[in-house]
């Protein structure tokens, strides 16, 4: 695919602009994966090129798998070349950790006029650290926010442990549980300790446009569910002028991509290994390919209604 990079000292922000092959007047800043140009990353830009949209591609930093005080500027930065190059709708799209941030960009930047938002938070969560430090996978920051505006890092819900306690206590929780990773009973126990503050909650009420939540109960690594019911109450009770759809299942699991888009990551055998890597997708393999493809009509409709809008 025909790429332009990005870097942060030269250009702000560190990405990758992948054109589609059609003129487009619409793009996704993509946040999918853990790189720029990583599997993950390049599939979900060919499916949204199949939809009519470029991408942009973006992530904290090249082998940084980490979020820690991600400057929000750089948000502001990649909007600008995107209208520079005649882009007229800018939507953004985030799963797991970056499906918070995706929310937060949106309630940042009312350019972004489409949101999709796969297993987010309604908070902002503390910083983490991918660097293997002491042999762990992940490790949180040094009390961070994952996000930063300005040079201040945002206010957060911190972790309920330090380092090394915090990866020790993932481990505990996976073990034995037949899933790649467990890790809602971290999160339970931070809000337990710590309950979620206003100032720390995703103002999802400043977003334009039109916003789609999609989560699944069985959710491993949290309550995305939970936190979804909770900014569907928060934009019940606050003005706001965005639409919004809640894409909510019984089964999923964490790894709720469309399935088209699933498939053109693994063509053969991509229920077996969702299955591989989540107990609950294996138990109820028919229940989550039929999530997957209501996922996928789903958001297939709201990108065409979005780039029909006058």
């Amino acid at each position: 695919m025909k790429r332009v990079y990005f870097d942060v000292d030269k250009d702000g922000f560190y990405g990758a602009y992948y054109p589609a092959k059609q003129i487009s007047d619409s793009a996704f800043i993509v946040m999918l994966g853990d790189s720029i140009d990583d599997f993950l990353a390049k599939a979900g830009v060919r499916w949204l090129h199949k939809l009519g949209c470029n991408c942009m591609a973006m992530s904290p930093a090249k082998k940084d798998y980490g979020h820690h005080n991600y400057p929000l500027e750089r948000f502001e930065k990649a909007i600008a070349y995107l209208k520079s190059v005649g882009n007229r709708r800018i939507g953004i799209v985030g799963a797991s950790t970056t499906g918070m941030l995706a929310l937060i960009a949106a309630s940042y930047f009312s350019d972004i006029t489409l949101t999709l938002a796969l297993t987010p938070s309604d908070f902002v969560m503390e910083g983490f650290y991918r660097d293997c430090l002491d042999g762990v996978k992940e490790r949180p920051g040094d009390h961070e926010s994952t996000v930063s505006y300005h040079g201040e890092p945002l206010p957060y819900l911190p972790f309920a442990y330090r380092h090394p306690e915090y990866w020790q206590k993932i481990e505990e929780e996976t073990k034995g549980s037949g899933n790649l990773m467990s890790s809602i009973g971290l999160f339970e126990e931070s809000e337990r300790l710590h309950p979620v503050r206003e100032e720390e909650k995703i103002k999802i009420e400043n977003i334009c446009g039109h916003i789609v939540f999609i989560g699944a109960e069985d959710d491993t690594l949290w309550n995305a569910c939970k936190y979804i019911r909770r900014m569907e109450s928060r934009l019940k009770e606050r003005q706001h002028t965005c639409t919004y759809e809640v894409l909510t299942y019984p089964y999923g699991t964490h790894f709720l991509f469309p399935e088209s888009m699933l498939r053109s990551i693994l063509p053969v055998g991509s229920a077996f290994a969702v299955g591989l890597a989540f107990k609950s997708a294996k138990k109820h393999k028919k229940e989550c390919k039929a999530a997957r493809e209501d996922i996928d009509i789903k958001i297939r409709d709201a990108v065409k209604n979005w780039k029909s809008a006058s």
